[in-house]
């Protein structure tokens, strides 16, 4: 099935509206649909790593939009900074992990891309799995983050997520289709960058 053949709803090709364009984010309308675009083109993308002791690498930070401290993989925009502007997703995957977790890849891996919140935003999310890690640095983040380094054994991950779920932490939902990835890999076909 061609999912380009298949009905659209009668607003879907309205024109656009401005509603609101701030730094990061901005607010459009589209007939009725209202939602966000942020404003670096090349989306995020979240990393999939695992320490050479088999321990999956979660980060903690407290995130202001929901007001609770959450548990996430490492994450980041792709070229989000005027110096950044042209990197790709794989370049900006291994430079996240390094600035937020410590850890430098020899090799990342293209797995899947899609939408973060389709009724919601256009953002776009790439999931890179990062090969080879060494530990090079603290980790935490830039100097605008406070960044905490979770290594959970693999085979403790879910529980521990759900463990954490129960003593109130906020769990991002994609990491448990980042887990699923770890455990049966991504698309046949692999886009690989070598570091």
């Amino acid at each position: 099935m061609n999912p380009d053949t298949l009905p659209t709803p009668p607003d879907a090709h309205a024109p656009v509206e401005t509603l609101y364009q701030g730094r990061w984010l901005t607010l459009r309308q589209r007939g009725r649909w209202e939602y966000v675009e942020r404003n670096n083109p090349g989306g995020a993308v979240i990393i999939l790593a695992v320490t050479p002791q088999d321990r999956v690498l979660f980060v903690e930070q407290y995130r202001v939009p929901i007001l609770q401290r959450t548990i996430e993989m490492p994450a980041g925009l792709v070229g989000d900074l005027a110096e950044q502007a042209d990197e790709g997703a794989l370049i900006a995957a291994a430079r996240e992990l390094e600035e937020e977790t410590g850890y430098r890849c020899g090799r990342m891996d293209f797995i899947h891309e899609g939408p973060s919140s389709s009724g919601m935003s256009t953002e776009m999310i790439a999931f890179a799995r990062a090969w080879e890690l060494e530990k090079v640095g603290p980790g935490g983040g830039d100097e605008s983050e406070d960044i905490i380094v979770h290594e959970v054994p693999r085979a403790e991950a879910g529980a521990w997520l759900f463990a954490r779920a129960a003593e109130g932490y906020s769990i991002d939902p994609k990491l448990f289709a980042g887990l699923w990835f770890l455990e049966h890999g991504g698309q046949a076909e692999h886009i690989t960058h070598e570091m």
